[in-house]
């Protein structure tokens, strides 16, 4: 009886360990996951879709992300859309990090 007591009550806490796990992310975790495939939608999407296809191994600038974002069937977005885009995803807990080199703000993945 007392062992089977002592089965449940483990069971019991397991599970509540994996509902909080599930449940309470931490902020940390959750920004920097990038976006599943059936998530990519609008220029943050374009964005994060090139980020998975690892187009963001070397610097880039947005008129690059844009050009390629057509590329990609990513048309009727101005540049000023992209732009935005890029800047929110290079903040401090984002995926990428940007820099300005000879007047350009150019954009690459966080290591």
């Amino acid at each position: 009886m007392l062992d089977n007591n002592k089965k449940v009550t483990d069971d019991i806490l397991k599970r509540i360990v994996r509902l909080e796990r599930a449940v309470f992310l931490t902020r940390k975790t959750a920004s920097r996951k990038i976006a599943s495939e059936g998530e990519f939608s609008g220029p943050k999407g374009g964005v994060l879709l090139l980020i998975s296809k690892g187009f963001f191994t070397r610097q880039r600038s947005a008129a690059q992300v844009m050009a390629e974002l057509k590329g990609m069937g990513y048309i009727g977005y101005r540049r000023q859309v992209i732009h935005n885009a890029l800047n929110r995803l290079s903040a401090s807990k984002g995926p990428l990090i940007s820099s300005i080199e000879g007047g350009v703000r150019i954009y690459a993945k966080r290591k």
